[in-house]
This record gives structure tokens, C-alpha cells and sequence, in this order.
């Protein structure tokens, strides 16, 4: 009788070090909001700007590494993009106009993208049996919300002993050093004889012809907004909001002596609060249709969304938001991942999935950069916040006609 295969496999285990860390410092964003428009009087249209065209970069880089990844090695790629963020954290520590600052999250963004969930996910997809992927998908990206976890609390901790400036070199040194764990990662090609002989422009007009994946790429459209705008403004939104209700209180009590700090904790908690729900998600995946999840998930978060704007906002209604908002957070990704990868097969995955990814970042594009253009017209990010539950009811309707059977090029091919 044959062994079970295991879940937790080095490639595994590398991937999801190297998501943790990436994700830790693509998390952290927003925490540097405030001091550096303090610093250089910038707009606050500026500095989002600069986060907004790094989420537009990591999506235009997402497909492109994940067919670099395909032509040349997954680990190959991953050095890439491990070098380029590096580089990009470095140059952007040197910024002192808005301009300089938007033109070097350039290659954060790709760095980004090099060491995401486009290439790691699809080289977990790969290393994992069939009646794992799902779970390991999910573990995966579980691990970049671990690394969300730690990461805006310690740049937090970081911005009160040094500089921005010197928080972005730690932050390259801390990239750099992932790459001593890529020795660990070797992942088969897990294909079937006819995916293998079917070619990228094969695959991708295939996918293109497909009305199902039309709608998933549309549907990705607002986990990008609500994600990015989050990540970058709500921190922002909780220190400005909050400030006139800090004193003493449930956060007093529990250590939280400041508004900026509340804003730290929240996305912390948001990354803390999604460890269950994407493992959740992972573990629904392989039991239900992934269509009606990523709609229920996508319904939840319209509804919390709106529930936050339009009652009172509190230090408390901001901890149980985090927490709600958490368990929905990247729940999405190992659906919408493993969806793509059941349709159309494992060896192309990246360059597909990077594709749907791309949908996902021009609405990170849209969300942050509105966030801070609508704050400056109108003093506040109402606005902008209601037009994130619009987007998320589109993307739970969108999703409701996605047909989930497998298309095939034969017979023969692999069921993932």
C-alpha cells in the first residue's frame, strides 16, 4: 500500500520563507506614508503614487516572471527578482522628490513579482500531488500572511531607532539573504505528456477563448483594490480618525499608546487573523467549488467593508474590522490559483496565473492611488472606500457563471 505523499516538502518550505519575507516588506508600505510627506512636505497623492506604481509593476512583472521561470528555472527567476527588489529598496532609500521615489518602486515592484505568489505558487503547484495542491497553495500563501504579521509592526519598531531611509537598506539585506534557502528548492515538472507538448501560444489562446477566464480575471480586479488600498492607506486612516478617541480605553490597557501604532497593529492583525482563513480556504477547495467560495469570499468582504464606513470608527471597530477583513484577506489567491490550475493544467500555471495576477494589481493601482488623490480633494477617504465595496460586489457576482469544468488539449491530460 503506498504511503500518502506529504504535505510539507522543502519546496514548500522555501517558498513559503521567501513569500513570508517579500511579504513582509511589500506590507509595510503604509507605515512610511506619514513620515516621509512629513519629511519632504509631499502631497499625500505623492507618496501613494509611488506605492501605486509598484503594485502596477509587480503586475505587469508577475506574467513576465512566471514565463522566465517556465524558459529558465523557477530558482533562476527567483534570484532575479531577489537582486532587482534589493536594488529597488536601496535606490529608493536615496528618493528625495516624489518623482524619484515613483521611478524606483519601479523595481520594487518587479522584485516583487520575482519573489510573489506568481513564481512560488506555481513551483508549490508543481512539487504537490494532486489531492494536496489545494492545501499547499494555501500554505504558501498563508506564509505571506505571516510575514504581514511581523512586518508593518517591525518596520514600526525599526522607523523608532533609525531612519526610513536606513529601514529600506535593512529591508534589501533582509531579501538578499532568502536566497541561502533556494539550494532546497527542486520541484519536478509535474505535466502530463500532452500539457508538455502543448505550447505557451497554445495554452494562452486557449485560456484567452475561454469566457471563464475572462471572468476570473475580471473578478481578481477588486482583491487587488481592496488589498492595495488597505495595505497603504488604512494605517494613514487610522491614525487621522482615531486621534481624538486614544486616550485611555481598551487599547491603553492592551499596551497601544498611539494612533500610528493602532495602524501597524491592524494590518498585523489583518495578516495574523488570514493564516486561518487562507488555510480555510485551502482546505474548502478540495470539497467545493472554488467558484462559490471565491463569490462568498468576495460577498463577506463587501459586507464588512461597508459595515466599517457607516458605523461609528473606534480603536474597537478597527481590531474586529482587522479581523474580519484577515480571514478574508489572500483567501482568494490558493482559489483562484488552484482554479486556474484545474482549467488548464500545471505547465503554464505561472504565466497564466501571473495574467489573472496582472487584473489583481491594475486594481491595487486604482486603489492606492486613488486613496491618496481623493484624499487630497476631499479631506478624507470616504469616497474612495464605497467605490472598494462596488468593485467587491462586481467580483461577487462575476464569479457565479465561471464553468469549472476541466478543458482539456486530450484526454491524457493531468487532472490537477
Amino acid at each position: 500500500m503506498d504511503r500518502p505523499a506529504p504535505i510539507v516538502t522543502p519546496v514548500l518550505v522555501v517558498g513559503c520563507v521567501i513569500i513570508m519575507v517579500s511579504f513582509a516588506i511589500r506590507a509595510s508600505f503604509g507605515v512610511f506614508q506619514i513620515p516621509i510627506a512629513e519629511e519632504f512636505g509631499w502631497a499625500r497623492a505623492e507618496f501613494s503614487l509611488a506605492i501605486a506604481i509598484q503594485n502596477l509593476a509587480w503586475g505587469i512583472g508577475q506574467p513576465l516572471f512566471g514565463a522566465v521561470a517556465e524558459k529558465i528555472g523557477d530558482r533562476k527567476a527567483i534570484v532575479i527578482g531577489a537582486l532587482v527588489y534589493a536594488a529597488g529598496l536601496v535606490m529608493s532609500s536615496f528618493a528625495e522628490t516624489p518623482f524619484a521615489m515613483q521611478a524606483w518602486e519601479v523595481l520594487v515592484g518587479f522584485g516583487v513579482a520575482g519573489t510573489g505568489f506568481g513564481v512560488i505558487l506555481a513551483v508549490v503547484g508543481r512539487a504537490s500531488s494532486a489531492e494536496n495542491r489545494s492545501m499547499s497553495l494555501a500554505i504558501a500563501t498563508a506564509a505571506g500572511s505571516a510575514g504581514q504579521v511581523f512586518g508593518a509592526p517591525v518596520a514600526e519598531a525599526l522607523l523608532g531607532v533609525m531612519s526610513w531611509q536606513m529601514v529600506f537598506v535593512v529591508f534589501a539585506g533582509a531579501v538578499l539573504a532568502v536566497l541561502l534557502t533556494l539550494p532546497m528548492m527542486r520541484a519536478p515538472a509535474a505535466a502530463s505528456k500532452a500539457e508538455l507538448e502543448e505550447t505557451m501560444g497554445e495554452i494562452l489562446g486557449r485560456a484567452f477563448r475561454d469566457p471563464s477566464f475572462t471572468m476570473i480575471f475580471l473578478g481578481f480586479f477588486s482583491c487587488g483594490y481592496q488589498l492595495a488600498f488597505v495595505t497603504a492607506h488604512f494605517p494613514a486612516l487610522v491614525t487621522e480618525l482615531c486621534s481624538p478617541i486614544m486616550a485611555g480605553g481598551i487599547l491603553s490597557g492592551m499596551g497601544i499608546t498611539t494612533t500610528s501604532a493602532l495602524g501597524a497593529i491592524s494590518i498585523s492583525l489583518i495578516g495574523l487573523f488570514n493564516i486561518a482563513g487562507t488555510l480555510t480556504a485551502g482546505w474548502l477547495g478540495n470539497r467545493f467549488q472554488r467558484k462559490y467560495l471565491l463569490a462568498f469570499i468576495y460577498l463577506a468582504r463587501t459586507v464588512a467593508a461597508a459595515a466599517f464606513i457607516m458605523l461609528p470608527i473606534t480603536p474597537a471597530s478597527v481590531l474586529v474590522f482587522s479581523a474580519v477583513m484577515g480571514a478574508l484577506w489572500l483567501a482568494t489567491v490558493p482559489l483562484t490559483s488552484g482554479l486556474i490550475a484545474h482549467l488548464y493544467g500545471l505547465r503554464y500555471m505561472g504565466t497564466l496565473y501571473g495574467i489573472v495576477f496582472f487584473s489583481h494589481q491594475l486594481g491595487g493601482f486604482l486603489g492606492v492611488w486613488l486613496g491618496g488623490r481623493m484624499y487630497d480633494v476631499f479631506g478624507d477617504y470616504t469616497m474612495v472606500w464605497w467605490i472598494g465595496v462596488g468593485v467587491g460586489a462586481f467580483s461577487a457576482l462575476v464569479h457565479l457563471p465561471v464553468k469549472e469544468n476541466r478543458t482539456t488539449p486530450s484526454a491524457g491530460a493531468l487532472t490537477a
